[in-house]
């Protein structure tokens, strides 16, 4: 039975939902799972933008099927060539022989890399401004390398003024029958997820993202049709926002987050006095998390958001502690930029980690890292409180 909501006059959502999904890209966990977007634009001309994943197909086929009532597909427009949104183009191409296929030229690499039908003779390669004229849709071709996948581009719809945005100003999670992000309360619902999204998919490539932002700036925009989560029809300045932020690396929010590794609970004591310290002192924006108890996508996603980053290591195997190495690592895989940071290790015997984890931060940009450390000995003493506070102190004036 057929899934279909109507987004616009003659424009459908034919996509599907995935809660049995536990691991997206095999790496992140979603727990409320993840739609895959696709849309068919009944004109004179029948285009179908981008496909879904394979775990949503037969709903997806049902879906257009429905639509169709008959008709024919005269374009599939591949705006993304991963799979998530491109594992059913080959099944199409069999079902719909005269359908033309609308990419650009790394598109057409990618579909001979993916697929065995004759792609030559399928696909129509199109540049950078090229349009495809439907009866009254005229879609423009807007390209967006590296965000995320080389060959992305993006679709204007110059006649209704909507942007199909590929994976663009999208975000973990099922939509649960509200389309729209109105409907979906947005910001409550989905910031911290589309948040994860982003800054795990995408935060590598903030140059990227910000060309972008200056190619959409120039276009009058009513409507953004992502392939993951709701679409956006008002309220484009709150996402926009974000994605200004992010891809800028700058903090979304003067905040503190503590990430520590804790084996006995001693380091974690340390996390929790200076949370309870700034705390008293007026801060409130505080978040403590232990490193291994939480996924460390989760934890990019809150450095994205933070001002400040304080770190608590135990040493371990006389280096820092796997899971918090990790961590580091992933923020440094991502880009994370201008961030005041604070370093407290926890070494029983074998001090000295605090210059590992310095170093990373080093080969980082624009990395504030506070003169103010404390290295424990196994528990916190009374007499190191004031070194404790005083890190606090620091941490207070910066912000």
């Amino acid at each position: 039975m057929q899934c279909v909501r109507k987004v616009l006059e003659d424009l459908y959502w034919v996509g599907g939902e995935d809660r049995k999904i536990k691991l997206f890209e095999n790496i992140f966990p979603i727990q409320n799972g993840v739609s895959y977007n696709s849309y068919l634009l009944m004109d004179e001309k029948v285009v179908l933008l981008d496909t879904v994943d394979y775990s949503v197909g037969k709903q997806f086929l049902e879906n257009i099927e429905y639509v169709l009532n008959g008709k024919e597909i005269d374009y599939l427009i591949v705006n993304h060539m991963e799979p998530d949104h491109a594992s059913i183009i080959e099944e199409l191409v069999h079902k719909f022989p005269s359908m033309k296929l609308i990419g650009n030229i790394l598109t057409v690499k990618m579909l001979k890399q993916f697929f065995n039908f004759d792609v030559d003779s399928r696909v129509e390669v199109v540049k950078e401004n090229d349009t495809l004229n439907t009866g009254k849709h005229k879609l423009r071709f807007v390209f967006a390398q590296m965000v995320h996948w080389p060959e992305v581009m993006v679709t204007y719809d110059e006649y209704s003024k909507t942007l199909f945005s590929a994976d663009a100003f999208g975000t973990f999670g099922a939509l649960n029958g509200k389309l729209f992000t109105n409907e979906a309360h947005f910001e409550k619902e989905y910031i911290e997820e589309a948040r994860r999204y982003y800054t795990n998919i995408v935060g590598k490539y903030g140059v990227q993202v910000q060309n972008l932002l200056k190619k959409a700036s120039t276009l009058e925009i009513n409507t953004i049709c992502p392939l993951h989560g709701p679409i956006w029809k008002e309220g484009f300045e709150y996402i926009l926002d974000k994605y200004d932020k992010w891809s800028k690396y700058e903090p979304e929010e003067k905040a503190v987050l503590i990430v520590y590794s804790s084996v006995y609970g001693n380091t974690e004591n340390v996390a929790n006095i200076l949370a309870n310290y700034l705390n008293e002192k007026g801060i409130e924006n505080i978040k403590v998390y232990d490193s291994s108890n939480i996924d460390s996508s989760y934890l990019v996603a809150e450095s994205f958001r933070c001002s400040n980053i304080v770190v608590c290591s135990t040493t371990y195997n006389m280096g820092i502690y796997p899971k918090l190495e990790q961590y580091l690592q992933d923020i440094k895989r991502m880009n994370l930029q201008n961030r005041t940071v604070s370093i407290i290790e926890n070494a029983t015997w074998a001090p000295g980690i605090s210059k590992n984890i310095k170093a990373i931060f080093g080969e980082m940009k624009n990395m504030n890292i506070l003169d103010e450390t404390i290295s424990v000995k196994s528990s916190l003493k009374k007499d190191e409180l004031q070194s404790l506070y005083a890190i606090g102190d620091c941490i207070i004036n910066s912000l």
